[in-house]
C-alpha cells in the first residue's frame, strides 16, 4: 500500500471507512468523499474529506468506489477487499444475516486471548474502539453477499452464517444464491457450514446470536483457538453497534437494532420478548430498499405482527431509485391484512412521536431498520 494515494469514494460509510483506515495503516495516503459527515469519519482525523452533494475524485488520486455509486470510474470495494485480505491469513465471515456479529466475536475473542489481530467489520464494535483493527495476526472480514465481493475473497477460513435471499437485484432466485455460496465454498481451504448454536452463557440475548456464536467458536477452532479459551472471553462480548443495542431512559428501554430483513425482525422481537419477558413491545420499523419492499412487504409485515404495538415509515431508498406504487405504506397494508392495525407515518420523525404518544413507563421500544431510523433513538430521548 505505501505510496498509493486512495480517495474513497463513500468513506463515510461502515465498509469504506474501515478499509480505509487499514489501508493508511498500511502505508497509503487516504483521502475521501461523502455526502454527510458521519460517525464512522472519527477515527480518520486529519484525512482530507470532500463533504458535498455529488462524488468528487480529485487530480492524481487513485478512486475506490463504494457500491452506492456505480456511475463513478475507479476500482470497486470488491477488488479492493480482495487487495487487502491477500497474502495474509484472513478468516472471512459471510451469509444473510448475522455476519457483522459473528465477525466481531472472532476479532474480539482473537483480541482478548492475545493473538492481535486486524479486522474490518462493517459496524462499530465498542469493546473494539472501532471498525477496523491493525494488529499482525489473523486479519477477519465481514464479507458482503450483497454486490458478491466475498465470493471474491480466497481466506484461510471461510464461515457462512445462514442463506436466504434478501438482495432481489442481485441474484435472480435463493438457488442462485445458494449456488454462488457453494462454489465459493469450494475454492476455501477450511469452512464453517451449518455450525450448531453455542449453548452457553451470553451477555446477548435471542437464538440468532447463539447461532452466531456457535459459529465464531467454530471458525476459532480451526484458527486454532482452544474451545475453553475461546468460550471464557466470548462470555464477555457485549456486542456491535445497532444490533440490539439498549439504551435505558426513565421508564423507557430503547432497543436500536439494524433489522430489516423478515427472519432479523422476528428475532430481535423474540429477543426482546427473552430479555424482558412481560413487558410491552413496541416497534418503529423504517423500510429498506423498494426492492427488498416489493419483494418482501408480507412478510415483513408477518414478522412485525409479533409486536404489541407497530409503526411504520417510509422506505430509506439507499442506492436504489423509486419503484411506482412501492413504498412503506405497502407493510402497513399487509399488517391490515392479518388484522394488525399498525400506524403509518412517513418520516422518522413523525413516527417518533407517534411511539411516544403510545408509550408506557415500563415498555420496550425496538427501532428497527438499515436507514436513519436510528435518529429516532436521541428524538425518543428528548
Amino acid at each position: 500500500m505505501k505510496g498509493r494515494r486512495l480517495w474513497f469514494v463513500g468513506i463515510g460509510g461502515a465498509g469504506l471507512s474501515a478499509y480505509a483506515q487499514l489501508a493508511r495503516a498500511l502505508g497509503a495516503e487516504v483521502g475521501g468523499w461523502d455526502r454527510a459527515h458521519t460517525p464512522y469519519l472519527a477515527p480518520l482525523a486529519g484525512v482530507p474529506i470532500e463533504i458535498s452533494p455529488e462524488p468528487v475524485v480529485p487530480e492524481g488520486w487513485e478512486a475506490v468506489v463504494s457500491t452506492a455509486y456505480p456511475g463513478v470510474a475507479g476500482l470497486s470495494r470488491t477488488a479492493f477487499l480482495a487487495e487487502l485480505t491477500a497474502g495474509r491469513r484472513a478468516i472471512a465471515v459471510a451469509g444473510t444475516h448475522g455476519k457483522g456479529t459473528t465477525a466481531a466475536m472472532i476479532a474480539f475473542v482473537l483480541r482478548e486471548t492475545g493473538r492481535d489481530p486486524a479486522w474490518l467489520i462493517g459496524a462499530p464494535v465498542p469493546q473494539l474502539g472501532s471498525n477496523a483493527g491493525f494488529g499482525e495476526g489473523l486479519l477477519v472480514v465481514e464479507a458482503d453477499e450483497s454486490d458478491r465481493t466475498a465470493f471474491a475473497l480466497r481466506p484461510e477460513i471461510g464461515v457462512v452464517t445462514n442463506i436466504e435471499l434478501d438482495h432481489h437485484t442481485e441474484f435472480a432466485s435463493a438457488a442462485e444464491l445458494e449456488a454462488a455460496f457453494a462454489a465459493w465454498v469450494a475454492t476455501l481451504p477450511q469452512a464453517v457450514v451449518d455450525a450448531p448454536p453455542y449453548e452457553g452463557e451470553l451477555r446477548l440475548p435471542g437464538e440468532h446470536n447463539r447461532r452466531n456464536a456457535g459459529a465464531a467458536l467454530a471458525a476459532l477452532e480451526l484458527a486454532g483457538v482452544p474451545r475453553a479459551e475461546a468460550e471464557s472471553a466470548l462470555g464477555r462480548f457485549a456486542g456491535t453497534g445497532r444490533r440490539f443495542e439498549v439504551h435505558e431512559r426513565p421508564g423507557l428501554t430503547l432497543v436500536d437494532d439494524y433489522a430489516h430483513h423478515p427472519t432479523e425482525i422476528e428475532a430481535a422481537i423474540a429477543a426482546a420478548r427473552e430479555r424482558y419477558p412481560g413487558r410491552r413491545v413496541l416497534v418503529l420499523f423504517q423500510p429498506h430498499l423498494y426492492s427488498r419492499t416489493r419483494h418482501l412487504a408480507a412478510e415483513i409485515g408477518a414478522a412485525l405482527a409479533a409486536a404489541d404495538d407497530v409503526t411504520v415509515t417510509d422506505i430509506y431508498p439507499a442506492r436504489e431509485q423509486p419503484l411506482p406504487g412501492v413504498t412503506g405504506k405497502l407493510v402497513v397494508d399487509a399488517l391490515s391484512d392479518l388484522g394488525v392495525l399498525a400506524g403509518w407515518t412517513p418520516t422518522v420523525e413523525q413516527g417518533a412521536a407517534r411511539v411516544a404518544r403510545r408509550a408506557r413507563p415500563g415498555d420496550v421500544v425496538l427501532v428497527l431498520g438499515a436507514g436513519d431510523v436510528d435518529r429516532a433513538v436521541g428524538i425518543l430521548s428528548e
